[in-house]
């Protein structure tokens, strides 16, 4: 276990000088860009144990994988964000067991998640997923829809617009990338623009994964969601959710 861990704390240190060098080199400070662990399918134990060598925020892809993290105390020291595709059934689960949600991509997710917010008497605090490829195959808005789901989170009174988080294709290339990377933190300055005196809370622009992060960082992120880079590859899932 003591190697496990000086790995983790290898790997954690190693991911925030890459952080610090691409914030650098867009002249910006490291401290503005936080990292998310992406702990999918991730023990308790190998997550308590990214915590413990610095790791302050965690990012659960699946409902049942955060459900049974949270019963076993495994985030205690870290902020718990939902990051994967979130069924509308299931929002139950999430709303208020997390500090954001990263990915609502849809008016009716947005409006189940506002009204489970408000049986709870909180504010659930999210990021609008934006498709910023097109594809079929991926969750999120188009970018010609997300004014019409800004407005509809401007007017929901427990949901919290923070930002924006994004996804690139897998297939493109690193040029590519860096065009969806821009194109997207435009559209944050967009949304920023279009929430008036609420502008001060949309503050966060998720976007970036372990082979891209610097690169999005370079492009605009505050937030990225590292999970291969910190934990190496992911073990066979048996099941899925």
């Amino acid at each position: 276990m003591t190697e496990r861990i000086d790995t983790i704390r290898q790997a954690v240190a190693g991911v925030k000088e890459e952080i610090a060098q691409a914030a650098r080199r867009a002249g910006r400070n490291p401290e503005e860009i936080t990292l998310v662990a992406a702990t999918k399918t991730r023990t308790s134990e190998i997550i308590r144990e990214a915590i413990a060598a610095g790791i302050t925020t965690c990012g659960e892809n699946r409902v049942q994988e955060l459900v049974t993290h949270l019963e076993d105390q495994a985030y205690q020291g870290s902020a718990v964000h939902f990051i994967g595709h979130l069924q509308t059934n299931k929002v139950k689960q999430v709303v208020g067991k997390v500090s954001l949600i990263q990915s609502v991509g849809s008016d009716r997710l947005l409006e189940a998640i506002d009204q489970q917010a408000a049986r709870l008497g909180l504010v659930q605090d999210i990021l609008l997923e934006v498709n910023i490829g097109g594809e079929e195959s991926k969750g999120g808005i188009s970018p010609q829809e997300l004014p019409g789901l800004v407005e509809l989170a401007r007017g929901a009174s427990h949901v919290r617009l923070r930002g924006l988080m994004c996804i690139p294709p897998a297939w493109a290339s690193d040029e590519e990338n860096r065009h969806f990377f821009a194109k997207t933190r435009q559209l944050f300055i967009d949304t920023r623009n279009k929430m008036g005196d609420n502008n001060s809370n949309v503050d966060c622009l998720s976007m970036g994964m372990s082979g891209d992060f610097a690169m999005a960082i370079e492009e605009g992120a505050t937030m990225i969601r590292v999970g291969t880079a910190l934990f190496g590859a992911r073990p066979p899932v048996i099941s899925a959710e």
